[in-house]
Order: structure tokens, then C-alpha cells, then sequence
């Protein structure tokens, strides 16, 4: 076996462990894809204009976890389930839930403090990419089943605070969409949607426990909203098509992704052949290993448009993850050029230049991955694929700070701490990389000693 033959094994040994250290934390994961976190942008950024926050402070964050909700745990981050997104009908829809929860950062609120904030702090970072998809989502069908049973958990603890504050709030998200020239119908169903959730199940014990009984949806509360918005001037505004285009093509996207195939073909039968009809069934055959079924919904896509990056992105991938790189790098480089280099794009072409195992694709992978890493330091795979290339090379030290990197993001504390000192060790003193690879030390260290006092 040639060097790089180890290589390339070595680094598939470690994607296999980091899936099975994934897996019993899937409902903690965080999700990302670019599709859908560009969506999430758009959807956000005029609400965030409107509520005079600045838009790049902002972050929505997409949670693997099937229930529906949405909370603030501190800062000005929004963390966002699946779940919501799949109960959701349309993009008009989840821009009142984003609303509201703006409305609770700018009134400063925490949303079940203790609660959220524990939890917050429990997302592994670790991420679970929609574009490194079924081989790293076996998590997805064991702790998932299929996202709808999200519809059937439906309340939890979504929006819970104390009536006062989500009274505010409410008031707070209904003028952020009035000031960004929104209709609130969105706002108004899906706070329908969740009382009659409420109606239809009733309280168990569990589900008081859960919600708090602090604000149930009443209709009180809903006709509150009701009586502002529909008085507002843009009630009446139409909503965004192409917004709404992408929603249900990245609604499809993600139900592929994390359901169980057969659910995924009840739901998106052959008969629909609809984009998001084809973008799940695509995901569905890729994680049930009908690989020319998956390329043949992607072609489909491509067909009906040529340009698309996501589409380009899901033929590279089927194609890497199915065993055959240099076919992946065609799309994969398309995607990634039309992109700009968007970091986790970016990060997907990387890894297959590294996969086809021919050492003369290693300087484009760490051209292509350092760019990445640069837009998106929270990019563990990408820093992953670097360290590789890096060891391929045999600059150990830029290695060692590639896995410090990685593991200070896995709150792998006590690794990132022999990563950093490693590294720093082997860089030339006084140097960018050496400067990092001391921050990461001191926080791997400092961490570390949080959590032993905390024992």
C-alpha cells in the first residue's frame, strides 16, 4: 500500500468514528447545508433590519431534532429545529416564528434560561453536514425515524417564558414584520397550528412538564396578534415566490436527508416530479444505496437547471460518497466556483481531491480548503480534510493545529490541549498559525478547568 493509500485509509477510519461519536448525540447536532442556511439568511435578514440589530451579529442556527421549536438561548443566536421547519407550510410561515424570537433578543430575554442555555451549550459542533450527508447521517434514521413525528411532539417547550415577556414579544415580532413590509398572515397560522396541536392532544402530565403551562397559544393571544396584523399595511402583501420556491425545495431537501427512505417515497411519490419532489426522493436513494437512482433525480434537477450549485453539490456528493471521486470533481468544482467558494461547499470538493488519492490534487485541496476554513472557522470536516493534506506533505506542525482546530470545536478539551502544544511547539515563533495555536491552548486549558471545578 502506498503512503497515500494509508493516508486516504486513515482519514476514512476517522470520518467512520466521528459518525459513531455523532450518533448518540444526533438530537443535539447541528445541521448544516448552504442551501439552507443562505434560506435562513434571506428569511432573517429584513426582520433583523427592521429590529435595528445589526444583521452580521445575527445567527440562525438549524438543531437535528424533529420537534417543533424555535428559543434563544442568550447572545444573538436563534436556534431552530428541523422539526419547525418541516411543520411549517411556507417561508412566510417561519419568518413569524424568526420574528418572534428576534423579539426576544432585543428585549433581552432567555428563553427557559436554565433550560436553553444547558442545552445550547450541549450542541456538539461537530456538525452534521447536509453536503457530507449519508455517510455521516446514520445518526439521522436511528435517532430521527422520520422527521414527521416532530408534528406529533409538537409543543415542548417551544417560545416558553413567562406570559408578560411573550405577550412583548409578540408584539415585538409583529412590528418587525410590519417594518420589513411582511405579511403576518405566516405569524397567525402557525401560532393556529400549534393550538390546535394543543386541542388535539390535550396536556399529558409530560407535556406540563415540558411546557411550563406559562403561555399556552390561547386564543386570546392569537386574536391579539390577529387584530394588529391584519389593520397592518402589509397584510395583504403577496409573499415572496421565489423565496417560497426555495423554502419547499430545502423543506424537501432536509425531510430526505434525516426521514427514513420508505417514508421518504410515501411522501414524494414517483408520480410528483416536482423539484422538491426529486431533491428528497434524491437523498432518500443516496442513503438507501440505489446510487444510479440518486444520479438519475440529480440529473433530473441539473436538467431543469445546469447552474445550480446545490444541485451540482448533490451529484458531487452521491458521486464522492458512492466511491467514485474523480467523477465528483467535476460538479463539485462547478459548485464550488459559482459559489464564490462557500466554505462548506467547499469543504465537500476538498475532501474529494483528497479522495482520489493522486497526490498532484493535494495543493488544489489546500488552496480550496484554506479558503474555506478562512470564511468558516466552525467547520470542523474542512479543518479535518486540511490537517490531511497537511500530514500528506509532512508539515506536521500545520497538522497538529488543523486537529486542535477540530477538537476544540468537538469540546474534545483534553486532545485540543495536546494538539495546540504540539503544534505551537513546531511552528516559527511570533507567526500567525503559532499565535492560534496558543489561543487554542488557553481555551482548550481553560475549559478544562472550568470543568473540574465545576466537579
Amino acid at each position: 500500500m502506498r503512503p497515500a493509500h494509508k493516508l486516504f485509509a486513515y482519514a476514512l477510519a476517522l470520518i467512520a468514528a466521528c459518525a459513531l461519536a455523532i450518533q448518540p448525540a444526533a438530537a443535539q447536532s447541528i445541521l448544516r447545508d448552504a442551501e439552507t442556511e443562505a434560506l435562513l439568511r434571506d428569511l432573517t435578514y429584513p426582520l433583523i433590519e427592521a429590529s435595528e440589530l445589526e444583521p452580521e451579529n445575527v445567527e440562525i442556527v438549524l438543531i437535528n431534532d424533529p420537534s417543533i421549536n424555535a428559543f434563544v438561548a442568550g447572545g444573538q443566536v436563534i436556534y431552530v429545529h428541523a422539526g419547525l421547519i418541516n411543520a411549517a407550510d411556507s417561508a412566510n410561515e417561519v419568518q413569524g416564528v424568526l420574528a418572534h424570537e428576534l423579539g426576544h433578543i432585543t428585549a433581552g430575554h432567555v428563553v427557559r434560561f436554565n433550560e436553553r442555555g444547558r442545552a445550547a451549550q450541549g450542541i456538539t459542533i461537530l456538525s452534521l453536514l447536509l453536503g457530507v450527508g449519508a455517510a455521516l447521517a446514520g445518526a439521522g434514521d436511528a435517532a430521527l425515524g422520520a422527521i414527521m413525528a416532530g408534528q406529533q411532539a409538537a409543543l415542548g417547550s417551544f417560545l416558553a417564558f413567562n406570559r408578560n415577556q411573550e405577550a412583548s414579544t409578540d408584539l415585538a415580532g409583529a412590528r418587525y414584520l410590519s417594518g420589513a413590509g411582511i405579511s403576518g398572515r405566516g405569524m397567525i397560522s402557525f401560532f393556529e397550528k400549534l393550538r390546535n396541536f394543543e386541542i388535539r392532544r390535550g396536556f399529558s402530565q409530560a407535556d406540563e412538564a415540558a411546557y411550563g403551562r406559562t403561555h399556552p397559544l390561547s386564543g386570546d393571544r392569537i386574536q391579539i396578534l390577529r387584530g394588529l396584523l391584519t389593520e397592518d399595511p402589509a397584510w395583504d402583501t403577496p409573499n415572496d415566490p421565489d423565496l417560497q420556491t426555495r423554502f419547499l425545495a430545502a423543506q424537501a431537501k432536509l425531510y430526505g436527508y434525516l426521514a427514513e427512505p420508505q417514508r421518504t417515497f410515501q411522501q414524494y411519490p414517483l408520480s410528483d416530479t416536482s423539484v422538491p419532489a426529486r431533491y428528497a426522493r434524491a437523498y432518500a436513494y443516496h442513503k438507501d444505496a440505489q446510487v444510479e437512482k440518486a444520479l438519475a433525480e440529480a440529473d433530473a434537477l441539473l436538467a431543469s437547471a445546469p447552474d445550480n450549485p446545490y444541485f451540482l453539490e448533490l451529484k458531487g456528493q452521491v458521486l464522492l460518497e458512492s466511491g467514485r471521486p474523480e467523477e465528483a470533481l467535476v460538479p463539485l468544482r462547478r459548485a464550488t466556483n459559482l459559489t464564490l467558494n462557500q466554505p462548506l461547499i467547499a469543504g465537500i470538493f476538498g475532501h474529494a481531491l483528497i479522495a482520489t488519492e493522486d497526490e498532484s490534487n493535494y495543493p488544489e485541496a489546500e488552496q480550496v480548503l484554506r479558503a474555506a476554513v478562512a470564511k468558516d472557522r466552525f467547520n470542523p470536516f474542512a479543518w479535518y480534510q486540511l490537517g490531511v493534506v497537511y500530514a500528506a506533505r509532512g508539515d506536521i506542525p500545520r497538522a497538529r493545529l488543523a486537529s486542535a482546530e477540530q477538537q476544540v470545536m468537538s469540546q474534545r478539551f483534553p486532545e485540543a490541549l495536546r494538539s495546540a502544544q504540539a503544534a505551537e511547539a513546531g511552528l516559527p515563533r511570533g507567526t500567525p498559525d503559532w499565535i492560534r495555536a496558543q489561543d487554542i491552548a488557553l481555551q482548550a486549558r481553560a475549559e478544562l478547568e472550568r470543568i473540574r471545578d465545576s466537579r
